[in-house]
């Protein structure tokens, strides 16, 4: 790169700026050619979000993309120019290296409704970018079912196969063939990226027809054959797409590289699962996640020449593993990292006093107000409460693989031997809204899980499919489910009784009790033994004769009477008779009351009494203030070969939910799983593939997490809250494929009317799918100045002009002295072929003597051999619907008129 280029100014207010290679130079991309990327070349993409909601910590994000054919020397220029950008942008930057057709989810969420490689080098962008597209014949394949590309490749028949989707571009006439096994969904997005090419690149002026059955689409196989000959033999099958595995993303080692003299030395520290404080902030690291992504983090006191030899060191351990070239590489800074960085890393905290300080923690204490929930969607999702849990409340819980209903006043009263049905009632907005929670206990069978999604399913029907349904692992409720028992939920060990009831209690039982208020207190049974308890929290222990009330030493209450009185409202779920004298212990054994402490603790003794373990501050009992800063994540799902594969959609909106879609949504304490209401089949896989996405999680996220099943049309504020902007009308007004379909040809635009414009510029039929060239058009027959000279375009029948050869070029093509329509139509005045009077663009210079159509009869006393054509349709017998004669006798004005309505003005 010449570096004496100086650097661009950048646009904080626009969220996309794009350079390509210019050697020695990088120019900036008009953002009309935005997506559009050329394999001889190498790009810059800078994006800096602009919605507080989109940001990953505030970072900008920085990619360095290579074309499959771009030289040493286009590379070695975006190379120098991203380096010296990142330099002046700062360390809250995030680099990211990718390579044609192998690009991140980051990149391509950029780039709606997909990306377009396209041959050429930088000549070949500025011609985009600046010349009208009507010149256009090119055939692309499009693939993808989130991220949507589309690849030119060569005009025949051998490019196409069964699984993906093709689009031949003829300029005026754009053809979309879907593969006999080509999903619904693919078929959607493909139609959604040819519908953007017209309107982009066209003008919206171009006419779109859709093969999905050869035998119902008659004419525009037609046209398709005219261009690329008959198809001989069948097409190929689908090929397998490159897909990566959750399991294959969940394996990361962490690596430390430093320089020893001359050498350098790459070591490996750790594995799955990785905890924040192996990184130091004077040190450098590499993160192989499963050789699918090489990250390089880069601490706030590394130095300036580590930083600059991150990019190098990445590709040279890409090397050294045998890992192809194309894979990616994300540069971070301290301080700076992406969502999916942190997100490898059990536990991620913004706070550097965090890591030297693990035990301080903040609470924060939230007052619920309903009119808040449901008008702030965006609190309701922090705080995963829809409302106060002040609804209504039904329970079930299952018995010989039916349910049965639990009588109101054992309400709050679980078993961690059974499995229950919680079916919550509530109206937002003056509409009734439902939430079914499944609570399966520790202790419950296989047998009774299994009953417990079959009678959901039964009453998901019986509400017309309105309910959201949430999975609910015994000890990880979401804040929601306490609040509707209003702090009174009690799990029990053992099974219930045969109407729901508690199991008896009897001799010496311990309660472990967690929560601050009402909507946020459980009680849970647990063995009745000092190893029990923990210093953070408060324990009942319950005998015949007396219960006491044990403090743990970091348990945050207010006051040992405040609890006293809210033991009264617990032990309504356990007994009265039996909790008639209540004494209160502290941590060191010693009674705050008269009385005995009675466990006895075989535990490490100090001066000032035993030594409880403090319980860690797992996933469970992160704090709103911690979860707050960690950003969602949105995932499209789908299953190839039956392993899970997930597509990242980053900086997501409701845009990008789609109904053909099942979307995973992961906000570290839950997980959403959206399923559009045409997903098909895949519906009933959701929650498994839920389960698997913990299962396979680099950083060993709990089985027990919640899981969130919600409909399309059902999302409750805790969902809805996510997204930056949510219009609950959306899908009122959403087209189905076969609407987008019959909408994408406009009106007046009928098949009919698409075979008669090929039929104006007459493709010649390719006679073989192996033919070497391109496929030649068939001109106007023109006249130079009037009809006494009219000629006569001929055509030999293998297709070959008298007048040319095979090594004639096709963009210069000429059929004896003639130039193809689409050669003059909408072309600028330096567009033109030489020669060409851009005030006479019909003239077409001929040779011999002809009509000015074929159709009107011929007057060559030597007529070529006759032309293939297409089959006979009802079109008009030349492009003015008059003859030559007609033509000219109109007055000047109305010549032109009719030359605008074709392009030739």
């Amino acid at each position: 790169m010449d570096i004496s280029q100086d650097l661009p100014a950048i646009d904080s207010h626009r969220a996309l700026q794009i350079w390509i290679t210019e050697n020695p130079k990088m120019l900036p991309l008009p953002e009309r050619a935005h997506g559009n990327f050329f394999e001889e070349c190498c790009y810059v993409v800078l994006h800096v979000p602009q919605s507080p909601k989109a940001t990953q910590g505030g970072s900008s994000d920085l990619h360095y993309w290579i074309g499959k054919e771009a030289g040493a020397e286009a590379r070695e220029a975006a190379v120098s120019f991203v380096q010296r950008l990142q330099e002046d942008l700062g360390d809250q930057t995030v680099l990211r290296q990718e390579s044609q057709g192998h690009e991140s989810d980051c990149f391509h969420s950029y780039f709606h409704p997909g990306v377009i490689y396209r041959k050429g080098g930088r000549a070949s962008a500025l011609k985009l970018a600046e010349t009208s597209m009507y010149n256009v014949q090119r055939l692309l394949h499009i693939r993808g079912r989130k991220h949507v590309s589309a690849t030119e490749v060569a005009l025949s028949w051998n490019s196409f196969n069964k699984g993906d989707i093709f689009l031949l571009d003829l300029g005026k006439v754009m053809i979309q063939w879907n593969g006999p096994k080509a999903s619904i969904s693919e078929k959607a997005r493909a139609l959604t990226l040819t519908r953007s090419l017209r309107d982009r690149e066209r003008g919206g002026r171009a006419q779109i027809g859709v093969v999905d059955a050869e035998n119902e689409a008659t004419d525009l196989m037609r046209i398709m054959e005219t261009v690329l000959g008959r198809r001989s033999g069948s097409l190929c099958a689908s090929v397998p797409r490159n897909s990566v595995s959750q399991l294959q993303k969940g394996n990361v080692r962490l690596y430390h590289v430093c320089e020893k003299g001359t050498d350098l030395v790459v070591q490996e520290l750790a594995t799955r699962p990785l905890t924040q404080d192996l990184l130091q902030e004077d040190g450098c690291y590499l993160l192989d996640q499963g050789g699918f992504k090489i990250y390089m983090w880069h601490g706030r006191k590394s130095s300036p020449q580590e930083k600059t030899a991150a990019l190098s060191r990445a590709v040279g351990f890409i090397q050294a593993k045998g890992y192809p070239n194309y894979t990616n590489v994300e540069v971070v800074n301290d301080g700076a990292e992406s969502t999916a960085f942190q997100q490898l890393f059990w536990t991620w905290s913004k706070e550097l006093d965090r890591k030297k300080h693990p035990g301080k923690r903040k609470l924060t204490q939230v007052i619920l107000e309903v009119g808040k929930l449901h008008t702030q969607p965006e609190l309701a999702a922090q705080l995963r409460m829809v409302d106060d849990g002040s609804g209504k409340v039904e329970v079930w819980y299952i018995q010989d693989l039916q349910r049965q209903p639990v009588d109101p006043k054992h309400h709050g009263q679980l078993c961690s031997g059974n499995c229950y049905l919680v079916l919550y009632t509530y109206q937002r907005l003056g509409r009734v809204q439902y939430i079914l929670y499944l609570w399966k206990g520790h202790q419950s069978t296989v047998e009774d899980v299994k009953a417990l999604n079959c009678n959901a399913e039964e009453l998901d029907l019986m509400h017309q499919g309105a309910l959201v349904q949430g999975h609910v692992t015994m000890g990880r409720e979401p804040p929601h489910f306490l609040a509707i028992f209003r702090g009174r939920l009690v799990v029990f060990q053992g099974n219930a009784g045969s109407k729901g009831e508690r199991p008896p209690i009897s001799d010496t039982r311990l309660f472990h009790v967690q929560g601050t208020e009402s909507h946020n207190t459980k009680t849970v049974e647990v063995p009745a033994r000092a190893a029990s308890l923990t210093s953070r929290d408060v324990f009942f222990l319950i005998t015949s004769h007396v219960c006491y009330l044990w403090f743990g030493k970091m348990a945050v209450i207010g006051t040992s009477v405040r609890w006293r009185g809210r033991w009264s409202l617990t032990s309504q779920g356990i007994t009265r008779k039996q909790c008639s004298r209540v004494r209160s212990l502290s941590t060191s054994g010693k009674p705050s009351e008269a009385g005995p402490p009675i466990l006895v603790t075989t535990g490490n003794r100090t001066s000032g009494g035993y030594v409880y373990p403090e319980e860690e501050l797992t996933e469970a009992r992160r704090l709103p203030e911690e979860v707050s800063s960690i950003q969602p994540r949105l995932f499209e799902c789908s299953s190839h070969s039956g392993v899970l594969v997930l597509t990242e959609v980053v900086f997501f909106g409701q845009e990008d939910l789609d109904k053909y879609d099942i979307m995973l949504l992961d906000t570290c304490q839950e997980i959403f799983l959206w399923l559009g209401e045409a997903a098909g089949e895949w519906k009933k896989e959701a929650v498994a593939w839920g389960h698997e996405y913990l299962r396979t999680h680099p950083a060993d996220r709990s089985p027990a997490t919640p899981i969130v099943v919600v409909k399309q049309g059902h999302e409750p504020a805790t969902f809805t809250g996510w997204f930056v902007t949510w219009d609950p009308y959306k899908w009122t007004n959403s087209q189905s494929y076969e609407e987008m379909v019959g909408g994408s040809l406009g009106p007046g635009s009928a098949i009919s009317e698409m075979t008669a414009e090929v039929h104006n510029f007459q493709l010649t039929p390719r006679l073989s799918d192996d033919r070497a060239g391109c496929p030649m058009l068939l001109a106007f027959k023109g006249s130079q100045d009037g009809p006494e000279n009219e000629q006569e375009l001929g055509l030999r029948v293998d297709g070959e002009s008298p007048s040319m050869n095979h090594t004639s070029s096709c963009s210069g093509l000429t059929v004896n002295g003639s130039l193809p329509r689409e050669r003059l139509m909408h072309q600028a005045l330096e567009d033109l072929p030489q020669g060409v009077d851009p005030a006479r663009k019909e003239k077409f210079r001929m040779d011999d003597t002809s009509s000015w159509d074929r159709n009107l009869g011929s007057r060559n006393p030597h007529p070529s051999p006759p032309t293939p054509t297409l089959p006979p349709h009802p079109s008009p017998p030349n492009i003015f619907r008059k003859s030559k004669e007609e033509f000219y006798s109109m007055a000047k004005w109305k010549q032109q008129q009719e030359k605008k309505k074709l392009g030739f003005f």
